[in-house]
């Protein structure tokens, strides 16, 4: 009888997402969930075919020669594959693969809500509410900025980015201004009511500024001091991709100087860490990087991730790879 094939789990997963595995696979599961330290997840993936992680494990090189030759697989449960050496992967012939498309709808809707928040102060008036300092309503308390009618300015036009600028377009009657290395095509500009300009364009129009592109050595701080000082100080910026891709010290500084009106974070650079200046900045909206925080994206993603790790496992062709097996890129990087 053949050995089932060994899987690592890293991270505490849905139930019956585990039920699926376990006919096929012998499972090492975290469920205490507890992130494990580089040199655990080193420890643990030794002899594994393949390993389930999320973006709290790194998967580099010493990790992939850990695990040794038998690994077959890594199967991400996330879009952003950033935490993972792909080149690495792709060299040891290990298939990677991630979950694209079925958290799209729900880490839109965290994006509006984060604009939302970010434009009208709603974090920042709650917090006067639950303090008790509120005294009562007042003309000039707690103004925001308005939204409908506005110009919404999308840095990246993946299919996220589409989603968002769907939302402002057709929902809020925006301007919908996008930058990224190519121009959609004309048909799918259309349908979301959204218009390619250039970076220093897309930065000196935009009301509401919102970051949707991968992360990448490319994208590292691609907003930063000079990039928020060619903002209008009256805009707020919305962080929804990935954290380095904001430079959140010069950011911390840029609000803090008033020159910018707010800011919404739901990813921060070196996370969970977050630059203390941030924390105490009024004007700044942060989430605990809930983007797809929705039973049924998240639970999308978990089934999506083990449909890959069994097909690679089976030996057939994973369903949505990244590296070398990857279709060809959609238009949603930035240059």
């Amino acid at each position: 009888m053949t050995a089932r094939p060994a899987v690592l789990v890293t991270r505490r997963v849905f139930p019956e997402v585990l039920e699926r595995l376990l006919p096929h696979c012998t499972v090492e599961h975290n469920a205490e969930d507890r992130p494990w330290t580089p040199e655990e997840l080193r420890a643990r993936l030794a002899g594994k075919a393949a390993a389930f992680i999320t973006p709290t494990d790194r998967l580099d090189a010493a990790a992939l020669q850990a695990a040794g030759p038998a690994l077959q697989v890594v199967a991400n449960m996330a879009v952003g594959v950033n935490h993972i050496d792909i080149g690495a992967c792709d060299r040891a012939g290990v298939v990677v693969t991630h979950t694209p498309g079925v958290l799209t709808e729900a880490t839109a809707d965290l994006g509006w809500a984060l604009l939302m928040a970010a434009a009208r102060r709603v974090t920042e008036s709650e917090r006067c509410v639950r303090a008790g300092q509120w005294a009562g309503w007042a003309v000039d308390q707690f103004l925001g900025l308005d939204v409908h009618g506005r110009t919404l300015g999308l840095l990246g036009m993946g299919q996220i980015g589409q989603a968002v600028a769907r939302r402002g377009a057709h929902g809020f009657g925006m301007s919908v201004l996008y930058h990224n290395r190519n121009p959609l095509p004309p048909s799918v500009e259309a349908a979301c009511g959204a218009q390619w300009v250039s970076k220093a364009e897309l930065l000196a129009r935009a009301d509401h500024l919102m970051l949707v592109l991968p992360y990448s050595p490319e994208t590292h701080h691609c907003i930063g001091a000079a990039e928020l000082a060619a903002m209008k100080p009256t805009a707020t910026l919305i962080n929804l991709a990935r954290g380095g891709i904001v430079d959140d010290a010069a950011l911390a500084q840029a609000l803090d100087r008033g020159r910018l009106a707010a800011a919404a974070l739901d990813v921060f650079e070196g996370e969970p860490r977050i630059h203390p200046d941030l924390l105490r900045c009024d004007r700044a909206v942060l989430t605990p990087h809930i983007g797809s925080a929705t039973r049924t994206a998240r639970l999308a993603m978990a089934h999506l991730t083990a449909d890959n790790l069994l097909a690679v496992l089976a030996g057939q062709p994973a369903l949505t790879p990244v590296g070398q097996w990857r279709r060809p890129p959609h238009a949603g990087a930035v240059a």
